[in-house]
């Protein structure tokens, strides 16, 4: 799990905007990628990133 003082000051390498944590991923609606989280390490590598549908 990500302590949440962390996720307030981690952001999408991509569009530099926040991250939501969703799961086990960290997700960006602006970049639409999803950052998986290994082992509670956040892995936020643009190539590691699955694309997401912004439909919901």
């Amino acid at each position: 799990m990500i302590d949440k003082e962390l996720l307030k000051i981690l952001v999408c390498p991509e569009s530099k905007a926040s991250l939501e944590l969703i799961g086990d991923e960290l997700v960006c609606e602006k970049s639409q990628l999803a950052y998986p989280i290994l082992d509670g390490i956040p892995i936020l590598l643009v190539e590691e990133a699955r694309k997401i549908n912004s439909e919901k």
